[in-house]
């Protein structure tokens, strides 16, 4: 089992499978599922959901997305000793492989699982194939609990902060940069603005026993007209991070807090982009259980990930799998052959105990 699901990470990091590209993977694991007794499988564009229907007590759902980021000189796979390296071996290829391998060997679960393999997560939140599976098929995604295969090195990562980004635009008034007091500069305008973020104290709250941390950067900057012009505008596009303790609405009310000492009439603000938070939720006897069982290691999602989906439909969710989740998405990227074997026993233990 041990070598056998690096060897089966490296197969599937070997298949291509960039945002909107995953057809061909998708098809792959449709025809392993189609396989395997006991599932009944729905293909939905190239997303997948494999159920069992065994009328337990419970159900799982265990998701992962088929999709990685752009390629970088890292498209094949290598293994060296115990460690994989490859684009997608940790994000999420190694969760992959744990799904289909607990969907092969796990036959007569105690507990009815629901694996869900999904397209586009790593591209903007409209194109999220698991956002497309709730609303064509949410009947399919019914579960007392879910767990999602993003690296966590093989910890328990609970709910996941909000996600917003805003524009603020700052006026100014054209002229010659000759004569610049006939005028007033815009893009200096920005400069107690952005010193105010450098300068943001982040929020620190501790919500079911994990701690959060927010955060709130300028991401992109956008003004000028011409090289002898004085600029009439600036903009500043923002990104927030904010807890689950806050509603979306509760988020932007404190995004303007921040930002309106250095605004002024005429100047604007708009949200371009939200996603909400995700409460961390152990309280489930299935998630309990399972984190007990295994004395796996809790702490708070500061990231913004699809658990939030699940929490949304009332579905605790939590976010672990194998993979470091801070070499995601670099040419480095590389998995290890621990946290996925103990990611596969942790979750073999809980399809066959239960609670």
């Amino acid at each position: 089992m041990v070598h056998h699901l690096l060897h089966l990470t490296a197969e599937l990091v070997d298949m291509p499978s960039v945002s909107f590209e995953e057809g061909p993977i998708a098809d792959w694991f449709e025809a392993e599922l189609r396989q395997i007794d006991g599932l009944d499988v729905t293909r939905v564009g190239d997303n997948l959901v494999a159920r069992t229907n065994l009328d337990r007590q419970y159900r799982v759902a265990i998701g992962g997305h088929l999709d990685t980021v752009p390629v970088n000189n890292n498209a094949t796979a290598i293994i060296q000793g115990n460690v994989l390296h490859g684009l997608g071996s940790a994000d999420m290829k190694g969760g992959l492989a744990v799904m289909l391998e607990l969907a092969r060997m796990v036959r007569e679960p105690a507990i009815d699982v629901t694996y869900v393999f999904y397209a586009r997560e790593e591209v903007a939140l409209q194109y999220n194939g698991l956002r497309e599976l709730f609303a064509e098929v949410p009947e399919l995604l019914a579960a007392d609990v879910a767990i999602l295969g993003e690296p966590t090195n093989a910890v328990i990562e609970a709910g996941c902060q909000g996600t917003m980004r805003f524009k603020v635009t700052l006026r100014g008034e054209r002229a010659h940069t000759a004569r610049p007091w006939m005028g007033r500069n815009a893009v200096h305008r920005l400069g107690v603005l952005l010193s105010a973020l450098e300068m943001y104290d982040h929020r620190k709250p501790m919500i079911d026993g994990c701690e959060f941390k927010e955060a709130m950067q300028a991401v992109y900057v956008e003004g000028g007209v011409a090289g002898n012009v004085v600029p009439d505008s600036a903009v500043v596009t923002i990104n927030h991070r904010f807890a689950p303790d806050r509603t979306p609405e509760e988020a932007e009310a404190f995004a303007r807090s921040v930002v309106q000492p250095f605004m002024e009439e005429g100047d604007g603000f708009e949200v371009t982009d939200m996603s909400p938070a995700a409460k961390p939720d152990l309280r489930h006897p299935l998630m309990a259980a399972f984190i007990g069982r295994n004395d796996i290691s809790v702490r708070a999602k500061l990231g913004w990930t699809d658990v939030a989906f699940f929490a949304e439909k009332g579905i605790p969710a939590v976010n672990f799998g194998p993979g470091e989740p801070t070499l995601a998405h670099t040419q480095q990227e590389n998995l290890h052959e621990t946290p996925l074997v103990m990611t596969y026993m942790a979750l073999e233990q809980l399809l066959k105990t239960g609670v």
